[in-house]
């Protein structure tokens, strides 16, 4: 990767001033209960970025926003196109009401019911096919024949300079970290947080956690090179892309400390101890980086000052009411044995 193409803590920090009037600047918790101890190692000390409360639902529209900026005036009123399973489409129709334009997002008819009305709610036209990969067929369609600019939901630098203003934002609430513990699907937020992380403070640690059942980036880091997904099966469809791709590749192999993968029991259980202890609804993305605490992260980080990213809340409340009761079937010690 070339350094012209690096998400520097300079390209992040003029990113965070273009976004300020645009996001939420979202919180972080310090989360201390005995819920919580109970599944977490003695003395280690644990800070929520709540990015559940952005624009949306998700961290997702600080990269879709700056991809949207970048279009140019010239070919803005063209509008934009996207592809995903929710947050990224939620995002980009939000983005795009903001900035004056259009969206048209293609989702899989599978996709969460909820997140397609909040498309929808907030101006996006929503075409539903069968599938991911007739997602992109279609939106490259669209991308053809209506001149709509596509805005992809994890790769390139946009996304890495929005998901880098996570992390700058993170670590001016809570300096005191030690290590931060990013979700992973396709690569974008753990990537540009992992940057601005490790250029800001470089004896932080940053880990990646990945569902079991959407392993892409752990079999990108085997290989060396980005590769397609195994079969999908997990319940984090937001962390499920198809394939890993060049550059969010690249800024995980350069940043991150270590991945490590949870799987759906894992994650359920982590959005159980979020709503009986932080009294948050989270979707199963949103408790990847809880689990990976809880679970194969736990005796790394014990003792250690951690922040975890909380990612995003779009679920409809059927299916978390089902997840959840999946949790708290383990009770509250959450995932620790």
């Amino acid at each position: 990767m070339a350094d012209t193409e690096l998400p520097t803590l300079q390209r992040i920090e003029a990113a965070a001033g273009l976004l300020a009037p645009l996001v939420r600047r979202t919180p972080v918790w310090r989360w201390v209960d005995d819920t919580a101890a109970a599944g977490i190692a003695e003395g280690t000390r644990v800070a929520l970025k709540l990015e559940l409360f952005q624009h949306s639902g998700s961290f997702k529209v600080r990269g879709a926003l700056l991809n949207i900026m970048a279009i140019g005036p010239e070919l803005l009123h063209r509008g934009v196109t996207a592809v995903s399973a929710g947050n990224h489409a939620a995002a980009v129709a939000f983005a795009a009401a903001r900035l004056g334009t259009s969206a048209k997002v293609v989702m899989p008819s599978s996709a969460d019911a909820a997140r397609v009305a909040l498309c929808r709610s907030l101006g996006a036209q929503v075409v539903l096919v069968q599938d991911v990969g007739d997602a992109f067929a279609a939106a490259q369609r669209i991308e053809r024949e209506e001149g709509r600019a596509f805005v992809h939901p994890f790769e390139g630098l946009q996304v890495a300079l929005g998901t880098g203003t996570v992390g700058l934002e993170l670590l001016a609430d809570a300096p005191e970290l030690e290590a931060v513990v990013v979700p992973v699907g396709g690569g974008g937020l753990a990537g540009g947080i992992a940057a601005a992380v490790k250029q800001k403070r470089p004896g932080c640690q940053v880990f990646g956690v990945e569902p079991v059942g959407a392993d892409s980036m752990s079999r990108s880091f085997a290989a060396g090179a980005p590769q397609p997904a195994g079969p999908i099966s997990t319940i984090a469809d937001s962390l499920a892309p198809p394939y890993s791709l060049p550059y969010s590749f690249g800024l995980c192999r350069r940043y991150l400390d270590d991945l490590v993968l949870v799987d759906d029991d894992a994650l359920c259980r982590a959005m159980y101890l979020t709503f009986r202890s932080a009294k948050l609804a989270v979707e199963p993305a949103g408790a990847a980086a809880l689990a990976g605490l809880l679970g194969p992260l736990r005796d790394r980080l014990a003792g250690k000052r951690v922040g975890l990213i909380v990612c995003g809340s779009n679920i409809d409340p059927e299916t978390y009411g089902r997840y959840l009761a999946r949790g708290a079937s383990f009770g509250d010690r959450g995932v620790a044995a």
